[in-house]
């Protein structure tokens, strides 16, 4: 058994009985770690608490047992003060989304480094960003999300009134009846938003039923991928946030 230093981001917390609570931590080393936190009213256990909330970025040292599948806290500090995503109802359902999201597809322990990163870079951009912007934020996270899990479609293959095989990730000229399509309407889209980034977002006009109806298109294709993903709850709030 020893102690780690480790840096995370805080996926979800479980309760497990009347003292106990599970974390789930996404962590630059580990992977995806579970930890056992007791409760209680103490000042101590309502700071550790707040450090805890989903998508917190935080350092923690834990002690590690190979033989165990729970591991115990020694110590969590902040990493990245969080301060909007939690006071800013618009910033905390996006934040809501992406914890229930990535709960669900990170499923493996294994380290993923470049995955990590991208995640804990999406929280930071999301506390620094006016609130005002923050209208496409989840569909750009969700669409570049798709080149860490090996799901991103290859846009190479898109030509003008190109279907999107749904199945294989691909545009293609005709229709395979074995596969769920994208009418090349639809598929043109999914074209374009490869071209979105964080920093040009802003620049992608979509009314609401436009924005949910891409939402809706991507979750579908990742569900069609990733059969852990299962029901959301987070994307209701979404689909009536954004005019």
């Amino acid at each position: 058994m020893m102690y780690e230093k480790l840096k995370g981001v805080v996926l979800n917390t479980v309760r497990y009985n009347d003292t106990t609570s599970i974390v789930h931590i996404y962590t630059d080393q580990r992977g995806l770690m579970a930890f056992a936190v007791t409760q209680g009213a103490s000042r101590t256990a309502r700071l550790r608490n707040a450090m805890l909330m989903p998508l917190s970025l935080v350092n923690i040292e834990a002690r590690i047992s190979p033989q165990r599948s729970l591991c115990r806290l020694r110590e969590v500090q902040p990493s990245y003060p969080l301060v909007t995503l939690y006071s800013d109802p618009i910033k905390n359902a996006i934040a809501m989304f992406i914890s229930e999201l990535m709960t669900h597809v990170i499923q493996e322990v294994e380290r993923n480094t470049a995955l990590f990163r991208y995640l804990e870079q999406a929280v930071q951009l999301l506390e620094q960003l006016p609130t005002r912007d923050a209208a496409n934020f989840h569909i750009c996270y969700l669409y570049h999300l798709g080149a860490h899990l090996g799901i991103q479609p290859n846009v190479q293959t898109y030509q003008p009134g190109y279907w999107f095989d749904m199945t294989d990730g691909v545009f293609v000229s005709g229709v395979n009846n074995r596969h769920p399509h994208l009418r090349p309407e639809q598929a043109q889209v999914i074209y374009l938003l490869s071209r979105m980034t964080f920093a040009n977002m802003t620049r992608f006009r979509f009314t609401r039923d436009e924005r949910n109806s891409v939402l809706d298109v991507i979750l579908n294709y990742y569900k069609l991928h990733n059969a852990s993903i299962g029901t959301l709850r987070s994307p209701d709030i979404l689909r009536q946030l954004f005019a």
